[in-house]
This record gives structure tokens, sequence and C-alpha cells, in this order.
């Protein structure tokens, strides 16, 4: 009686789903999410994840931070993740490819910075506004 399997040797896939799994190594899937790089927009995104994945690292995509509204679909940034584990990897791989971006902006507002710096721009506006009237009174007053 012959001790191999009389079949294919590989179970075929059932889902797209099952058959990205199999392509996961373990090694790269363990930790928290990361932000590796940026893409301009979904589709770009979904590029850089089957390069990604090809290399058996596993990723996800979210909206960029100030993006996340739901009438930009398919349009504006997205932020690719992977695990700790994959995030070296992940780096090296999309820099020989010229998809790494600038490392993430900054928490808060896009383009902003610090709340601090928010509230002292603020101030700033309405001091200057506040001449402004001063001057305007006592000129024409």
């Amino acid at each position: 009686m012959p001790l191999v399997h009389a079949g294919t040797r590989e179970e075929e896939p059932i889902s797209e789903a099952h058959e990205r799994a199999r392509k996961v190594r373990p090694q790269f899937a363990h930790g928290d999410l990361i932000r590796v790089t940026g893409a301009r927009n979904l589709a770009d995104g979904e590029m850089i994840q089957a390069i990604l994945l090809d290399q058996g690292i596993p990723s996800m995509l979210r909206r960029t931070r100030g993006f996340d509204v739901p009438d930009f679909l398919a349009g504006g940034p997205r932020d690719v993740l992977v695990p700790e584990s994959g995030y070296e990897a992940a780096r090296e791989l999309l820099a020989g490819s010229a998809l790494l971006t600038a490392e993430p902006p900054p928490e808060g507002l896009p383009g902003v910075g610090s709340p601090a710096r928010l509230a002292l721009g603020l101030v700033a506006a309405v001091g200057v506004a506040a001449l402004i009237v001063y001057l305007f009174y006592l000129a024409f007053g």
C-alpha cells in the first residue's frame, strides 16, 4: 500500500481570503500594527499591499487622519499598516521599489502640529484683527 496521497499535493483555496492567508509568513504576523508608508489613494494602497503579500508580509489599509470622510470613497490618502514583526522587512522591500514615503505626520490636525501651536496662532490672529479695528476706529471715528 503506498504511503503517498494519490490526489494533488496541495488543496485548492476555498476563497480569495483563504488564498491570501496562505501566502502570509507566520514570522511577519506578530505584534501591533505600525504605519510603514502612505499611498495616494485606494488603488495605490492595494498595489503596495500586493507587493508586501508577495513577500509574505500581511498589511492593512487605513484612511489617513483628516481624510476619513465617507464622501472620498476610494479617493484620498491611505496609511499602509504592517505588524511589528514585519516592519523592517516591509521598509527594506518598499525602499528598494521607491514606494516608501516620509515618516508619518505628527499626531493631531494635519499641517498644524501641536494644539498649543494652534492656540498661539489663533490668539495672534485675533490680536491682529483687534489692532486693525482699533486703527480704523482712530482714523474714521
